[in-house]
């Protein structure tokens, strides 16, 4: 039986940024994403086993990344009435903690393979709940294409959506990595933070609105609307951020150099867009035959950083 699962990560569009339960990973906003081809996880878990391990890349990792691996199949062995000691083996092609989504493909894979592996009927939908509880972002990278996760309000209505699994829309993103080391200030502790900007509560109250705007662009096929409305995304949460109380950012100078260059070639008649998530890393939302000429703009002012192109990734796969 097949159950090693390979799943993508996603780049959110309009951005999630703050729960409402914690223990759920329910979110305080829906929000869209784009699945990427270019970054993925591929797991597997072996029951029956003697003992726990976490094998990540080749190597045995132990313990708070461990425990959360840990933890989160034994929640979903309770879940469903099952049991077994086991091995979680998985190959992660993300960059860790570095605002590239790694928990998205990382848990998203971890759920389909544990249904695999016990060999469960349940529906997308359904791997789409199981995932959000070990990383909200996971239970978008169950689909490709572009992705909408409604908000809900409980565990059994917060899942994720297709809104179009294969695209049409000429769209490529460039993920720049200006840096991948781990981030000093982990997504869940920004999330928290954030609520404390008086700013907070205004950009839930636009969500709705975004969220039916973005839908709209993408049924249109709108390039231009869908990078607006990405970066105005983008650029809310981390001015919500700023605002916090303590203050506090994800940027990198090289970050705000990409992000002064992106306005300057766009006011060149050379469209592109950035969107950012919780990490020095930019991700610039461009048109295929742009790429090339945007690579080489970047490089010329940050020629040490990585420039990674992706399209659009497919939902879960089972690889053997």
């Amino acid at each position: 039986m097949k159950n090693t699962a390979r799943a993508h990560t996603n780049i959110a569009l309009i951005k999630y940024w703050g729960k409402k339960d914690a223990d759920l990973r329910l979110p305080l906003m829906s929000s869209i994403s784009m699945t990427l081809d270019a970054f993925y996880t591929d797991t597997s878990l072996i029951i029956d086993t003697e003992d726990k391990k976490f094998i990540l890349n080749g190597q045995e990792v132990t313990g708070q990344a461990a425990n959360r691996v840990f933890a989160y199949v034994e929640r979903l062995q309770k879940l469903f009435n099952v049991s077994g000691n086991f091995h979680v083996i998985s190959d992660n092609h993300v960059p860790t903690a570095a605002g590239l989504a790694s928990s998205s493909s990382a848990f998203a894979a971890l759920a389909a393979s544990f249904v695999k592996a016990y060999n469960l009927s349940i529906s997308t939908k359904g791997l789409s709940i199981l995932a959000r509880l070990g990383s909200g972002s996971a239970t978008r990278s169950v689909y490709g294409g572009f992705v909408k996760w409604n908000k809900g309000t409980n565990s059994s209505n917060s899942f994720a959506e297709v809104i179009e699994e294969k695209p049409q829309m000429d769209l490529r993103l460039l993920a720049v990595e200006v840096n991948v080391a781990e981030k000093k200030l982990s997504s869940t502790e920004g999330m928290k933070l954030a609520q404390t900007s008086p700013f907070f509560k205004p950009w839930i109250a636009r969500n709705d609105e975004e969220i039916e705007q973005m839908e709209t662009a993408i049924k249109n096929n709108d390039f231009t609307k869908l990078g607006q409305l990405a970066e105005l995304s983008a650029s809310e949460m981390h001015a919500i951020n700023l605002a916090a109380q303590p203050g506090f950012t994800y940027f990198a100078n090289e970050t705000l150099e990409i992000i002064k260059l992106i306005q300057e070639l766009r006011n060149n008649g050379l469209e592109c867009y950035y969107t950012i998530d919780a990490g020095p890393n930019v991700k610039i939302l461009c048109q295929k035959n742009s790429c090339s000429d945007i690579k080489k703009y970047v490089k010329n002012i940050l020629p040490n950083v990585k420039i990674v192109e992706a399209g659009f990734g497919p939902g879960i796969t089972y690889l053997y």
